[in-house]
């Protein structure tokens, strides 16, 4: 498991809450610990801690910045802006801030919260839930459950021996408390409170709670229950007590995992996306095997957006949200206005901990393991794959349109064999964007084919002079000049297939006229129309960099 970094710190809680001010050692240096400095005892020897200069003025911290030094420590922590900079760089130590007003209890929790967090494979970071859960039950007395502010089960006691009722069986077979209008007013008189509450049962066949909600620093994270069959211990009370402020640190630090875990996910698909990542360890690191295609959105850019950076943020959200109800825990993200996001091929692997009732180890990952995905080796791509994908698409340009209240494009790109091709099936998707509009807002590379491959033309004639030189220029500047319509009686001859009935259907005309120009244009503009590869290179340039077509305007 890595250690946390400075960076990873600040990626997690940088920004309002703690301010870096410098990093003489760069950002990834290890962060192993958040200390409180103690003015009455020695310094102790911590390499890669973060002292937190309690007690000491900002501007007076310069001394305890050379002590944190020889301590080996990583950084120090103040509170205000005047902290002494030049003696941090000096020591090489980085230095860090926090508001004024900021409690050194709950900036303690915070980062202890946050260095404690590591991406596991499981993705989870609420294992130790079960392992408290447990604890309480046996220290109080009763069967317990810990939940978020969603009312939904993250873990549970299985103490032997403990009795439950049916409200609690079916909250751990569905891991969501049942809803109903009693559990709503519990749950009101619940959060209301700051100590542990008794609440009665809500059915003759059921039993009381001792209930008490989690917070951290002011913020509700969730609730703990203990089923009281009337044989609690004389202090269930404060065991409950005890055990919510212990659930608080988890949640924050089951939190902050998962933070750090999507920012780093979001700088593995970047790199993907730029064709800058080994896709072996970027497919192992983000749980993906076998094929993959790249799903964009936008923003309609003909649409009137007041704050479109902040309206992207949002759109990043859905996309997120969409993609991690489908998949589970997804890789998303936003580079230069469009969104990203990885869409494994169906009928791959589901997350795991998606069964039925399972034991406390397969439940600490509910709702947040990885997707896995496998193809069969040597087994073709389906073209068919597309329709799930551009579905999903549809149904999240439909969310976010109506949350966004602006609307949404969506392209698909080629469904790619591994995450080795993604920067290929990105590109794909950035040519679809190009090509939606109002009346086409959702489509994959394969239904625009033609569309992208004649704008990719576009570009790549247009970028080389020896592919855009030749007779089309001379036939169009005559055309100019003399006042004729030799352009466009040549696209329409070419676009007919060189018949000359067909051609003079497209410029409605009669034959014998259609017949006319094309002698005149040869004679004046100096062209051969009986050399195939002349015709066809100057059917392209006609059709592709001056834009023509064969129907009449």
């Amino acid at each position: 498991m890595d250690a946390c970094t400075l960076g990873d710190l600040l990626d997690v809680i940088g920004g309002p809450s703690v301010r870096l001010h410098t990093a003489p050692a760069g950002l990834t240096v290890p962060v192993t610990e958040a200390v409180l400095y103690d003015a009455h005892a020695p310094l102790p020897r911590l390499p890669g801690a973060l002292l937190l200069a309690v007690g000491v003025r900002a501007a007076a911290a310069g001394p305890l910045v050379r002590a944190a030094a020889e301590a080996g420590m990583t950084g120090v922590v103040v509170r205000g802006e005047d902290g002494p900079v030049g003696e941090a760089e000096a020591r090489g130590v980085a230095l860090l801030s926090v508001d004024e007003d900021a409690a050194w209890h709950h900036i303690h929790l915070l980062l202890a919260s946050a260095i404690g967090a590591r991406p596991a494979a499981s993705g989870s970071g609420l294992g130790d839930l079960f392992a408290l859960a447990d604890a309480i039950a046996a220290a109080a007395g009763g069967a317990t459950a810990i939940e978020d502010t969603r009312q939904r089960i993250l873990a549970y006691s299985t103490v032997p021996g403990q009795v439950v009722d049916e409200d609690r069986r079916q909250g751990i077979l569905g891991l969501q408390v049942p809803p109903s209008s009693e559990n709503t007013e519990q749950y009101r008189v619940l959060f209301a409170a700051d100590r542990p509450v008794r609440l009665p049962a809500l059915r003759d066949a059921d039993l009381p709670r001792l209930a008490m909600p989690v917070r951290a620093g002011g913020e509700t994270l969730g609730s703990v229950w203990v089923v009281d069959d009337g044989t609690l211990a004389p202090d269930a009370e404060e065991t409950l007590a005890q055990g919510a402020s212990t659930a608080a640190l988890l949640l924050l630090r089951a939190r902050a995992a998962q933070e750090l875990a999507r920012h780093q996910n979001s700088d593995l698909l970047r790199r993907l996306l730029e064709g800058t990542a080994d896709a072996s360890t970027a497919g192992q690191r983000l749980g993906l095997e076998g094929a993959v295609r790249v799903a964009a959105f936008v923003l309609d850019s003909a649409a009137s957006v007041p704050d479109s950076e902040r309206t992207a943020l949002r759109l990043l959200d859905v996309v997120r949200l969409q993609c991690e109800a489908r998949y589970g825990r997804h890789a998303c993200v936003l580079a230069d206005g469009v969104v990203y996001a990885l869409l494994p091929a169906p009928g791959a692997r589901e997350p795991q901990g998606r069964a039925g009732v399972e034991g406390p180890s397969a439940r600490r990952s509910e709702g947040l393991s990885t997707v896995g995905h496998s193809t069969p080796a040597g087994a073709p791509l389906r073209r068919t794959n597309g329709h799930s994908h551009k579905r999903l698409a549809e149904d999240i340009v439909l969310r976010a349109g109506q949350a966004l209240r602006v609307p949404v494009r969506a392209a698909l790109g080629e469904l790619v064999p591994d995450v080795g091709g993604v920067a290929d099936s990105r590109a794909d998707a950035d040519l679809v964007l190009r090509v939606l509009g109002p009346e086409l807002p959702v489509a994959t590379v394969d239904e625009v084919r033609p569309r992208v491959t004649l704008l990719r033309l576009t570009e790549l004639l247009g970028e080389r002079r020896e592919l855009s030189a030749g007779a089309w220029r001379r036939v169009l500047e005559y055309d100019a000049d003399q006042g004729t319509d030799y352009a466009r009686t040549l696209v329409c001859w070419l676009d007919a297939g060189c018949d000359m009935a067909g051609a003079a259907k497209l410029l409605a005309v009669h034959p014998n006229t259609c017949r006319y120009r094309l002698r005149q244009a040869q004679q004046h503009v100096g062209i051969d129309l009986d050399d195939p590869d002349e015709r066809l290179v100057l059917w392209l340039q006609l059709r592709v960099l001056a834009g023509l077509r064969g129907a009449t305007s």
